[in-house]
């Protein structure tokens, strides 16, 4: 890793936590209100919802949310996956407006909401914004220590490459050095996702992606392909690695096998490709090199876990943070995992005022 980090930063000088500044780290992809509440597992049962997956509304899902406020106590929190990550590093780099946030929301209360919450975590927004479409929403139906994620992105389908191309906008790529986006996005933008990671590409810069849900590798392969060649860094989960592994062939259920292939695909640069997968409780695999390396995750006691909404985009965040700051891997897993660990203590992707993580 310290010969991919110092090939990385040839071009700049390193990062250090002397030196970070606004708009280092750029993420861009689909704002949304998370609307959360506890719920049993009929509720599920009564949308054909599989418990612990993520999956986009379709028509017969649009009650849910009107059920959710009706029925529940409800909590709303600022969402969207990679908004989530983009406001963890923020709040793990205690530095103002490091990271910055692209994506579109409608003209309304919620998106109000959405940017208090962003002023409140110093993260620098852009959002475009569609008057005729409401902002996009997230029921996260809690069961027990589990998840289940219905989005309506609603005014987050509506961004569009002109947004990005104006002239405010695209200084916030220019200054970027290192970016973020989770394959949601593919849904709404691939134009803007490669513009992005062309630039990046060009620049020397660090562009990475998410694999984010499984259905994403069967539903939206094409675009995925298309920026899979950028990819610097990419992430994804166990079950997303399997899909991911179905969708291109790979004829390998076993997760580190799989990383080995992800990290082997053809790549734009000559920097090595890191894959990064997480397992829950279970080790942590980084694929990179030719070679696969397990980090092991402290492990919670049931009674400890409120909430595992959230602890991917903690864990990613997590990693950004100490990655803009020139970090080892292990320090760039070990903040993950902290991060992780911390949100699923808690209800929602929410934490404490104070970040008290130190590297």
């Amino acid at each position: 890793f310290s010969n991919w980090i110092n090939a990385t930063f040839s071009i700049f000088p390193k990062i250090t936590k002397m030196t970070l500044r606004e708009g280092l780290l750029l993420g861009m992809g689909n704002p949304l209100l998370d609307i959360s509440a506890h719920v049993p597992a009929d509720f599920l049962a009564k949308y054909g919802l599989e418990s612990n997956r993520a999956i986009l509304a379709e028509e017969k899902h649009l009650p849910i949310y009107d059920d959710l406020e009706s029925q529940f106590v409800v909590e709303y929190i600022a969402g969207g996956a990679t908004q989530n990550s983009i406001r963890v590093a923020q709040w793990m780099l205690n530095h103002p407006h490091v990271a910055s946030f692209i994506g579109c929301v409608g003209k309304d209360k919620y998106s109000e909401t959405l940017k208090a919450e962003a002023l409140a975590a110093k993260v620098n927004v852009a959002y475009m914004e569609d008057e005729e479409t409401p902002t996009g929403t997230c029921a996260v139906l809690v069961t027990g220590a589990e998840r289940t994620l219905v989005a309506n992105i609603s005014a987050a389908n509506k961004y569009d490459l002109e947004h990005l191309k104006e002239e405010a906008n695209w200084k916030l790529v220019e200054d970027a050095q290192f970016y973020y986006i989770s394959s949601f996005f593919l849904t709404v933008s691939p134009p803007s996702i490669q513009e992005v990671a062309k630039h990046a590409a060009e620049n020397n810069k660090i562009f990475s992606m998410n694999i984010a849900a499984p259905f994403l590798c069967q539903f939206f392969k094409e675009p995925m392909q298309a920026a899979i060649p950028y990819w610097d860094i990419v992430f994804g989960n166990e079950s997303e690695a399997e899909a991911f592994s179905e969708a291109f062939e790979f004829g390998t259920k076993d997760v580190k096998e799989i990383a080995l292939k992800m990290m082997e695909m053809p790549k734009e640069t000559s920097r090595p490709r890191i894959v990064v997968i997480t397992q829950g409780a279970l080790p942590t695999i980084i694929a990179t090199e030719g070679k696969t390396t397990e980090y092991v995750v402290e492990k919670l006691a049931e009674e400890e876990i409120i909430d595992t909404n959230g602890a991917g985009d903690a864990f990613v965040g997590g990693f950004l943070s100490e990655l803009v700051k020139g970090s080892s891997i292990d320090k760039c897993v070990d903040a993950g995992h902290w991060s992780a660990r911390l949100i699923i203590q808690q209800s929602g992707c929410t934490f404490p005022t104070e970040c008290e993580y130190t590297s």
